[in-house]
């Protein structure tokens, strides 16, 4: 593998490819041999960031359910050793867990690798890793990769490496998360009374159920695809896969659930439905942790990525009190936005992408859709202790009338430039013709608020496709319609643009 091969396995902050065969088109380039390698960068890496030898550090590995996993987990772990430094096998993990193996007293690990590819198909799997200061940024990954493709595979000796049940750790910090909260004491029941219902798509999450719900006393019949299957073959565990979230409201509503909860592959995403076969997934689930959170920060400012609506926008400042910083796409980019606000004294409590990936001040700022599940679990308990439902919260939320996403290819060879190109002619018209255009940190964002047309459409570049999104929300019946049109008309002209999906 060549270093530009090797470098195109970076997907943002983490590492993808396809690892096993099976999807025409679709060719292995994550092998059990570049896994050793990355293994063997990560601790040099490592090691050069602490200013230790790779020999003393101790690092753990964990995987999620898909069937590479075991193969190209004991090829990091190779790797790993090969550089001398100790590894703890933590076998089938949760992401957001991996990084709290840095944290607990009870493993304080120097790093820790996660393999999985989160919520795409079985063939495909990954690489993330953590050290004390959370998940790597971008430029880490290239660091490594760069390494991993001048060093040769190296075998060592892991027959005596140590393993560790993390995920049951993980859980007693969830449960003693609830406790706490509840005023339960050890032992209780807190959860006794209501009924939540967890899809985990057979991927990471069963855990949820009886290790931590079970336990508190919570009835949760109607739980499904529970046991992790690496052929996900039910549904593609993913918050944001209209299949996935039909299966848990259909759960939640047959079984009369006062909740229902569903996560992604490796559990750092999350959303729910409400006991009236409501989702609560991409705006909604951003408010409802804000109105969680919000008497506990007023005032503070709620992050999130670019596509997030102007109802949600009007929630947060009108309904809560709150700020609201509309930011990037890009899990990573909201929370480092989140950590420099913090960081200059404006309090912001939680970064929170439509994906459902969300992070909390008070937790690391770690993206944990298990500790964003126990926020909810936690708000649903109190509701009922005062004869409420946990909906309630967010009663104020304008509902979504109507949405589209359009995908605009480029066939310019120089996607971005051409890019650019675009969205620097479609803000100029748009300001000729008077249009009001909000701050947008990512592209170019129209809103609209008169008698003729409410909505919003913000038009951006992909982050690493040579793709334009066109997100669109109208805030009446045939407003839709109407944004469209305003889109075609200041989109005219641009010959490389294939816009044949706003026809």
């Amino acid at each position: 593998m060549t270093d530009s091969e090797i470098l195109k396995l970076q997907n943002g902050s983490d590492i993808r490819g396809t690892a096993v065969e099976g999807v025409e088109g679709e060719h292995v380039n994550l092998t059990e041999d570049v896994c050793n390698r990355i293994g063997q960068a990560f601790s040099l890496w490592l090691a050069e960031k602490l200013n230790k030898p790779a020999a003393s550090l101790k690092i753990g590995i964990g995987r999620d359910a898909r069937i590479s996993g075991p193969a190209l987990g004991t090829a990091v772990a190779h790797g790993l050793a090969a550089s001398g430094s100790t590894v703890v096998d933590c076998k089938l993990a949760t992401t957001p867990a991996m990084f709290m193996s840095i944290v607990f007293p009870e493993t304080k690990y120097d790093g820790a690798v996660m393999i999985t590819a989160s919520h795409l198909p079985f063939n495909r799997n990954g690489i993330k890793f953590f050290d004390k200061d959370g998940g790597l940024e971008h430029e880490d990954i290239t660091a490594i990769l760069k390494k991993a493709w001048s060093l040769p595979v190296e075998k060592a000796d892991i027959s005596k490496c140590s393993t560790f049940e993390l995920l049951s750790l993980y859980a007693k910090h969830l449960i003693n998360t609830i406790c706490r909260e509840l005023n339960a004491g050890e032992n209780s029941k807190p959860l006794q009374g209501l009924k939540i219902v967890v899809d985990a798509g057979n991927g990471d999450a069963g855990f949820f159920v009886s290790s931590i719900l079970n336990p508190l006393g919570a009835d949760t019949t109607g739980s499904q695809f529970l046991e992790p299957d690496g052929m996900f073959p039910n549904h593609i565990p993913n918050p944001e896969n209209k299949a996935a979230m039909e299966a848990v409201r259909s759960a939640t509503v047959n079984n009369h659930a006062d909740l229902g909860l569903i996560f992604d592959t490796d559990v750092d995403r999350m959303s729910a439905v409400f006991h009236t076969g409501t989702e609560v997934n991409r705006d909604a689930i951003i408010a409802l942790v804000s109105a969680i959170l919000a008497p506990s920060y007023p005032g503070g400012t709620i992050v999130t990525d670019s596509v997030t609506s102007d109802r949600l926008t009007a929630f947060l400042q009108d309904t809560l009190g709150m700020k609201h910083l509309r930011y990037m796409r890009g899990y990573k980019n909201v929370i480092d936005k989140c950590k420099e606000l913090n960081s200059k004294g404006i309090v912001s409590p939680l970064a929170m992408e439509t994906s459902g990936h969300g992070a909390l001040k008070d937790n690391y700022y770690l993206d944990d859709g298990a500790f964003l599940a126990v926020k909810l679990i936690i708000a649903v308990a109190q509701a009922a202790g005062q004869g409420k439902k946990i909906d309630s919260l967010i009663a104020k939320l304008p509902p979504l009338v109507e949405e589209g996403e359009y995908r605009f290819k480029i066939t310019a060879p120089d996607f971005k430039a051409y890019g650019s190109n675009v969205l620097a002619e479609f803000k100029k018209r748009a300001e000729k013709a008077g249009y009001d255009m909000p701050e947008s940190y990512e592209g170019i964002r129209i809103s609209f608020h008169d008698s003729q047309i409410q909505g919003w459409m913000l038009l951006r570049m992909s982050l690493h496709d040579p793709v334009m999104p066109l997100n669109i929300e109208g805030g009446r019946k045939g407003d839709l319609a109407k944004i469209v049109k305003i889109a075609q008309n200041l989109l005219t002209g641009f010959d490389r643009l294939d816009m044949s999906s706003l026809k």
